[in-house]
């Protein structure tokens, strides 16, 4: 038998099933609409990025601003941006030219960046959470507890966690096995949803993603829920009811942000794992809400309920 050179060695390589490109998917059924559907995206996109860039903007600005709840607001928004700048290009390529191919290893890419804003944005929320208790129950030392050599160290601590918890995930991917099936259920790509496609046993991957969601997602909102009732136990030894009310007033637009995060991402999360039966177009657009409604909602839930953002960003308008 004639001995195998390193050309046919690396031809081999290539055409192993790891290096399959993979489809993304619209709406099935509608191909001839999305042109008409990418209006409506486009719009969505454009108020998280216009939103999310008008608080950075604003934070950075407003000597007033400079606060740590803030500074926190302004991590949250960064991390919503990375978002819309990770699934963007692959979206708008499908609906607009109708390019549904991306090559393996750049789906992996897009996995990676996707799962690690997110993991950011709980961990943002869970310290957004500790502010609002530093600052109702012990306001007068608030800025020496949560300075800004802190506050770096946490923003560093938050990337570090989520860039370390989501890295084996591309490596544990690469090694199963893709036969046939290569399309995928959106028009970006999630781990579950890679997965999915394996020909192999994935049982490892599918416990390492569940481990993930219970250490970071499950240990946030936990600590989230603690947070709120140390709070609430806190604004209820207030003797004023005004008072109460002012300190409780503080936490609406978090509560609201928790809740755009944390709802979505559990609908999809439960869907992906048990909606084995459920329309494939429920988890389509499942997976658009848990993608754009954070991104487009939280800067116009604290546009609305945050006076000094709200004011700000009146003035600069004025001012341009």
């Amino acid at each position: 038998q004639r001995p195998r050179t390193s050309s046919s060695l690396r031809m081999d390589s290539f055409n192993n099933s790891d290096f399959r490109p993979l489809l993304l998917t619209g709406f099935p059924g509608l191909e001839a609409s999305h042109p008409q559907i990418s209006v409506l995206f486009c719009v969505l996109y454009l108020i998280a990025i216009i939103g999310n860039s008008l608080i950075l903007v604003v934070v950075w600005q407003e000597q007033s601003l400079h606060e740590p709840m803030y500074y926190f607001l302004s991590m949250l928004a960064a991390s919503d941006l990375g978002l819309c700048a990770t699934t963007l290009p692959t979206l708008l390529k499908l609906f607009w030219l109708n390019a549904r191919q991306i090559a393996f290893d750049s789906c992996l890419v897009q996995m990676f960046f996707i799962h690690v804003f997110s993991l950011m944005e709980s961990g943002i929320l869970l310290t957004m959470a500790f502010d609002r208790y530093v600052a109702i129950s012990n306001p007068l030392h608030y800025t020496t507890i949560l300075t800004n050599a802190t506050i770096v160290k946490i923003g560093f601590g938050l990337t570090l966690r989520a860039t370390a918890v989501i890295l084996p995930g591309p490596f544990l991917i690469k090694r199963l096995k893709f036969c046939k099936a290569n399309v995928l259920s959106h028009s970006y790509c999630l781990h579950p949803d890679i997965i999915k496609l394996s020909c192999s046993d994935h049982r490892i991957n599918s416990i390492y993603g569940l481990i993930i969601i219970i250490i970071t997602f499950g240990v946030d909102s936990v600590l989230i829920l603690l947070s709120y009732l140390r709070i609430l136990i806190t604004v209820l030894g207030i003797a004023s009811h005004q008072e109460q009310l002012k300190a409780l007033n503080t936490c609406v637009s978090h509560i609201c942000a928790v809740l755009l995060v944390y709802i979505p991402m559990l609908g999809v999360s439960i869907i992906h794992r048990f909606g084995k039966h459920v329309p494939p177009v429920v988890h389509i657009i499942m997976g658009y809400v848990y993608l754009l409604v954070p991104p487009v909602l939280n800067p116009v839930v604290y546009c609305i309920k945050t006076h000094q953002i709200r004011t700000r960003i009146l003035r600069l308008w004025q001012t341009k």
